[in-house]
C-alpha cells in the first residue's frame, strides 16, 4: 500500500514538473491536418499554409519560441498529442467538452459554423441559406427548420469527416432518415460529391467555400442553415497536453494580445474573407 502511494506522488511530480517546465523550451512542435483550406493546406511547393499556419507562427513568435508545424492524420492527432508525439494542435479544432476530457485547450483563436452541402441536380425544396440554427439552444422556429431539413433530406448519402464533430452531428440530426457515410480526409469527400456517388455532406462553412469556388465544386450548391454551437463548443482552440500549463497559459496571453491588436482581424480577413476573431477575453 505504502508503494502504491509513493508511487503515484511520483507519477504526480513528474506531471506537475512537465507542467512547469513547458515554457523552457526552446521550440515545439505543433500538428495540422494540412487539409482543410482555408484553415490548414498543402501548397503547389509541398508548404503547408492557411490561417492555422500563420495564427500559430505570430503566437510562437510574441512568446519566443520556435514552432515547427507538421503534418498529421486527423484520426490519429489527439492520441499522438497525448503519447508526446507533439506538442500542440492547430487544425480548425472545435473546442469541446468531450475532448476536453482527453487534452487541454487554449482559449478560442477563431470561430465559424458548419453548413450541409448538396448537389444541385437533386432539385431539393428551396432552404434559407443564410438562416442559423444554434444547437445549443434550439428554438421552436429553428426545430421546424431541421424537421423540413430532416424530410428533404430522407433517403440521401451524405458525407462527413471521420471522428469530426460534424460528424456526431450529422448523425443525430440526420441518421435516422439518411445513410451516413464518413470519409478519412475532406478531399476524398469532395471527390465523392464531385463524381456523384455521395449526395451531399456536412463541414466547416469555410471548408466548403473553398471547394465550391472551384470548378470541382461547380455541381454542389450550399442547402440548410447555417449550424453551431451544440457539440461544436465556442470556437477553435490550439490541443495542448493537459498538465503544459504554463503553454496553455503562453498561448492564451498572445492570443488574447492578438485579439486587441488587431492581429487575428486581419489574418482572419486574409484567409477567410470575413472577421472570425473571438471577443478579446474581459
Amino acid at each position: 500500500m505504502r508503494k502504491s502511494v509513493l508511487l503515484l506522488s511520483v507519477i504526480a511530480l513528474a506531471l506537475s514538473q512537465i507542467g512547469a517546465n513547458a515554457m523552457d523550451r526552446k521550440a515545439i512542435t505543433i500538428a495540422t491536418e494540412g487539409a482543410s483550406p482555408p484553415w490548414d493546406a498543402i501548397d503547389a511547393d509541398g508548404n503547408l499554409v492557411g490561417y492555422d499556419i500563420d495564427v500559430g507562427n505570430e503566437l510562437c513568435r510574441r512568446i519566443k519560441i520556435e514552432c515547427k508545424f507538421v503534418a498529421q492524420d486527423w484520426d490519429g492527432m489527439i492520441p499522438a498529442l497525448t503519447v508526446g508525439k507533439f506538442d500542440a494542435i492547430m487544425s480548425g479544432m472545435a473546442i469541446t467538452e468531450k475532448r476536453k476530457k482527453s487534452i487541454g485547450f487554449s482559449r478560442p483563436y477563431g470561430g465559424g459554423f458548419n453548413q450541409l452541402v448538396m448537389r444541385k441536380d437533386l432539385q431539393l425544396p428551396v432552404t434559407d441559406i443564410n438562416a442559423q440554427v444554434n444547437l445549443t439552444s434550439v428554438s421552436a422556429e429553428q426545430q421546424a427548420i431541421l424537421e423540413q431539413l430532416r424530410s428533404a433530406l430522407a433517403g440521401r448519402t451524405l458525407g462527413v469527416l471521420r471522428s469530426s464533430n460534424s460528424e456526431a452531428v450529422l448523425n443525430d440530426l440526420f441518421g435516422k432518415v439518411a445513410t451516413i457515410r464518413s470519409y478519412d480526409t475532406q478531399d476524398n469527400l469532395h471527390l465523392d460529391l464531385s463524381a456523384g456517388r455521395v449526395d451531399g455532406g456536412l463541414a466547416d462553412y469555410f471548408t466548403w467555400k473553398t471547394f465550391l469556388d472551384g470548378k470541382d465544386g461547380a455541381n454542389a450548391a450550399f442547402y440548410g442553415p447555417e449550424l453551431s454551437g451544440g457539440l461544436w463548443g465556442p470556437g477553435v482552440g490550439i490541443g495542448m497536453r493537459k498538465q503544459d500549463t504554463d503553454l496553455i497559459a503562453a498561448f492564451d496571453k498572445a492570443i488574447d494580445d492578438c485579439t486587441k491588436d488587431g492581429t487575428l482581424k486581419r489574418l482572419s480577413l486574409k484567409w477567410f474573407g470575413i472577421d472570425i476573431a473571438p471577443a478579446p477575453a474581459p
